[in-house]
């Protein structure tokens, strides 16, 4: 079913990717920014991206509590430094929602380094800075520049953590109404510093590789329709 996803800080390279794989998929999609006129720059130019690949929809751009406000479901993908200022200045207007946090604590220094978080991962942190909302770990192995063509088609598994079902089946839906995404269950919430990890090992792989590779689990069995 379509959804109204929002993306909270989705001005950078992963916002707009997954915007445009989103929009594609048949979602309304709302790109947030803490200035709203830079969000509905960017929405235009993605509005164009689609439409000279023949799709007729259009991304909305506006400030991020506006986004939020919105949503259905909102994604948050902002950088860690700002992470924690902007949610829990949104608490409130997200409260009732489910959020996916699909960030990573990472800073650069002669390549990819660890940010260490006292709540052991930034996705702990957003369930520790939302106490009214759903939080879910999601979209931290997928690279932006992957998500950004269109004309590329995707091979790659997300890694979903959550301690709600409901939640995690809802973000598995959204996941898999992607063509070539595929939604892994990768346990409880806890377990999302392992994924955040992951990006890290990749970053570094794909910089040295000149790629933009992502995670694909083999040897899962075949789903029963």
């Amino acid at each position: 079913m379509p959804q109204v996803i929002a993306l909270i800080g989705g001005t950078g390279a992963e916002g707009r990717g997954l915007a445009l794989r989103f929009a594609a998929a048949g979602h309304e999609v709302v790109l947030g920014s803490r200035d709203g006129s830079r969000a509905e720059e960017a929405a235009a130019e993605l509005t164009a991206t689609l439409a000279a690949a023949g799709m007729n929809t259009t991304v909305r751009g506006m400030e991020n509590a506006q986004a939020a406000a919105t949503a259905s479901i909102a994604v948050v993908v902002v950088p860690y430094e700002a992470h924690r200022a902007t949610l829990e200045a949104l608490a409130p207007t997200l409260a009732g929602k489910v959020v996916i946090d699909a960030v990573v604590p990472m800073r650069f220094e002669r390549g990819p380094r660890p940010v260490e978080v006292a709540e052991g991962s930034a996705t702990e942190q957003a369930a520790a800075l939302l106490p009214a909302s759903t939080v879910v770990g999601a979209f931290h192995n997928v690279a932006a520049a992957a998500l950004a063509n269109l004309g590329e088609a995707l091979h790659q598994d997300v890694l979903v953590t959550a301690d709600d079902a409901e939640a995690k089946a809802a973000v598995n839906a959204l996941i898999e109404s992607v063509p070539g995404l595929r939604a892994v269950d990768a346990g409880p919430l806890r377990y999302a510093r392992f994924v955040e990890g992951i990006t890290l090992l990749l970053v570094g792989i794909n910089i040295r590789y000149k790629a933009h590779a992502g995670v694909r689990i083999d040897g899962l069995p075949e789903r029963t329709p």
